[in-house]
């Protein structure tokens, strides 16, 4: 979760207002925490079979945090529709193909074994469809020879690390406020 920035202090106009995470164990909330970015874990274990009980268990440290703009990254749970559309056009993914192209899950194996030449990663906005939403940018790599998915996931992640912040910044740069109400 970012917030715009409106007198840039650094080099990106967002800043981190929380990192959340539905595994308690995942690396980034201990990354953010030593950064000094707020955390919040809300394991979906817990809420098997209530999904409505796991998303106001989220939407608590999420709305105290007052992002403009939600960041999906390796968030591997779908929303319901209910939530998606409380954070309309302000809630962006990072999703490991090139969309339309495998949307869902193992979709490194999915293009080694279609033979496709090429993969890569996608930025786009959330809507209640699972990886449909109009897309703001893709990156591209090389399927090689001999590649496994998790040769070519190692590959994808480097874009995606350089993908998503340039997507944010000119999603942001789209904006003339902040989106938060």
């Amino acid at each position: 979760m970012v917030r715009l920035v409106q007198d840039m202090t650094g080099d990106h106009p967002a800043r981190p207002v929380l990192v959340a995470s539905n595994d308690p164990e995942a690396g980034g909330l201990i990354k953010a925490a030593e950064m000094g970015v707020p955390t919040a874990a809300v394991d979906h274990r817990q809420f098997r079979g209530d999904r409505p009980g796991f998303e106001a268990a989220l939407l608590a440290p999420l709305l105290a945090a007052e992002p403009d703009v939600i960041c999906l990254a390796g968030f591997m749970r779908i929303l319901t529709p209910d939530f998606v559309q409380r954070f309309a056009g302000r809630m962006l993914n990072i999703h490991p193909s090139l969309l339309p192209k495998y949307p869902g899950l193992n979709t490194h194996a999915r293009a080694i074994e279609a033979g496709d030449s090429e993969a890569g990663c996608t930025v786009h906005e959330v809507i209640p469809d699972l990886d449909a939403g109009p897309i703001l940018g893709h990156a591209r790599v090389p399927i090689l020879p001999g590649d496994t998915p998790a040769d070519l996931a190692a590959r994808v992640l480097i874009q995606e690390h350089q993908l998503y912040p340039a997507m944010l910044r000119r999603f942001l740069g789209r904006k003339d406020q902040p989106f938060y109400s």
